[in-house]
């Protein structure tokens, strides 16, 4: 994580700067981006993508995001051997 400092400088974490080639003295731009920021070199402009592209990749992520949300976590079973009732009862002398 990085932090700003009292003169609005951040540090680009050495994997980041690695991971996209940033070395010491190269210009990066800010760019807002809605919620986020994006960083970018100066002249560099974001993959514009079609709709069609977009889309595409819009219904691999749900797929994706679907799948997750049907599996399992690993080493549980859909039998638990309790119900949420039970867990009422917890502790109580009934």
């Amino acid at each position: 994580m990085a932090r700003v400092t009292s003169k609005r400088q951040v540090t680009i974490p050495k994997s980041i700067a690695d991971r996209y080639g940033i070395a010491t003295g190269d210009e990066i731009e800010f760019i807002a981006a809605g919620d986020a920021i994006r960083v970018q070199r100066p002249g560099e402009s974001a993959t514009t993508l079609d709709r069609g592209a977009r889309l595409a990749r819009f219904d691999l992520a749900t797929e994706r995001q679907q799948i997750r949300q049907t599996k399992t976590p690993r080493g549980a079973s859909s039998d638990r051997g309790w119900q949420r009732d039970d867990l009422y009862g917890r502790g109580s002398a009934r």
